[in-house]
């Protein structure tokens, strides 16, 4: 099939992009015609709260990524619109995040299925998002109207679009897990991980990895850390990505909780090339999310075979099989608390890691691109 792809990529950086660039060469591996059609202008720079929107990495050679949609211009939404009618693919792919993007979206399919051969099929990583506005209420039953068909990453996802599907017509929507991000290289030994770090390798670690949002919960993991830093001396965490909020708030809390040498903050986007240093030399991956769909985090964990601690919020204890891979805690301290001193305390490691490495095959990219095949 001819395929084209709408959404983030290349040269915006993050998880995203990311996706989609690896689920386009995904499709391209199965023989399909395959372009990604990205942003002119993804942000305004007044409502991006970090560094940059932009990659560091050398651009891919083995993809035709094209820059041709701006997110705030309508009369350029209308001429993508007729150019996607024109280049008439069989499947249009909207990578689907947040509700600021709809009225673009909306815009462009419905001129593009124009053609009567254009199916267009959503890729919904977020219907609801984790921190909601008014644009959601405004603008998300426009994009749902606009598709013939849903696939999301986690079955609370699907809940999600049928509340709002469910005031307008029924379509196809299925769900189909987040695949494992599997580019990022080999495995690295704890020992060489923490050399590449600067980090002493006599020492245990957490890693709670990637952007810092009030939704992902860091604060409740620094209050259940302080509850157990005496049973466990020799533990530290290691927090590495880019604060989308005030770090001072966080520093704050590490001060008053004692847990100042305890504690290893590198507030900065980690590039890919970095990531297997990061989880090569943490013992568990935690994420205490307050609010979540899924997260390509713990497919990064799958990939490097690192035991998990999530909250069983969203979607994520749906992948996460508690006590047998990690943990599904319950989104407080005093549950996050128990299971790191259980899975520390007890030598957990071992037995989550051989279990997780049996269930890595269930999240290949073949699944995920045989479910938007079957919706075609």
């Amino acid at each position: 099939m001819k395929i084209i792809l709408l959404g983030t990529a290349y040269p915006f950086r993050g998880g995203l992009a990311t996706f989609n660039e690896r689920l386009a060469r995904q499709f391209m591996a199965e023989g399909h015609q395959v372009e990604v059609w990205t942003f002119t202008l993804q942000y305004p720079s007044f409502l991006f709260p970090g560094k940059t929107q932009y990659s560091t990495e050398t651009a891919p050679i083995d993809l035709p990524i094209h820059r041709i949609l701006n997110s705030c211009n309508p009369f350029n939404w209308i001429r993508v619109g007729h150019a996607l009618r024109k280049a008439a693919p069989d499947m249009l792919i909207c990578c689907y995040w947040m509700a600021f993007f709809a009225p673009a979206y909306s815009t462009v399919c419905r001129i593009a299925k124009r053609n009567k051969r254009t199916r267009c099929i959503a890729l919904v990583h977020n219907m609801l998002p984790h921190e909601p506005s008014i644009l959601d209420k405004l603008f998300a039953p426009s994009f749902v109207r606009s598709q013939d068909a849903f696939v999301a990453l986690s079955e609370s996802v699907v809940k999600d679009i049928e509340s709002i599907e469910q005031k307008i017509t029924n379509r196809p929507k299925t769900f189909s897990p987040h695949p494992i991000y599997d580019h990022y290289g080999d495995k690295m030994l704890k020992a060489e991980a923490c050399k590449a770090l600067n980090l002493p390798t006599d020492k245990q670690y957490m890693l709670f990895f990637g952007l810092v949002r009030a939704y992902k919960g860091l604060d409740l993991l620094l209050e259940a850390f302080a509850q157990i830093k005496d049973q466990l001396p020799n533990l530290q965490l290691i927090v590495a990505g880019e604060f989308y909020e005030d770090e001072e708030k966080y520093r704050s809390q590490i001060e008053l909780s004692g847990l100042t040498d305890r504690v290893i903050i590198r507030n900065e986007f980690i590039p890919d090339a970095d990531l297997r240093k990061y989880f090569g030399a943490a013992d568990l991956i935690v994420q205490p999310y307050k609010t979540a769909t899924q997260s390509g985090v713990t497919q990064v964990a799958f990939h490097f075979e690192k035991p998990m601690l999530v909250t069983n919020v969203g979607g994520l204890g749906e992948i996460v099989h508690d006590h047998q891979m990690g943990y599904a805690s319950n989104p407080n301290a005093d549950a996050i608390a128990t299971d790191i001193l259980d899975y520390f305390t007890n030598n957990r490691k071992e037995s989550y890691t051989a279990y997780l490495i049996k269930e890595k095959n269930k999240y290949a990219w073949s699944y995920l691109t045989q479910a938007f095949i079957n919706m075609k």
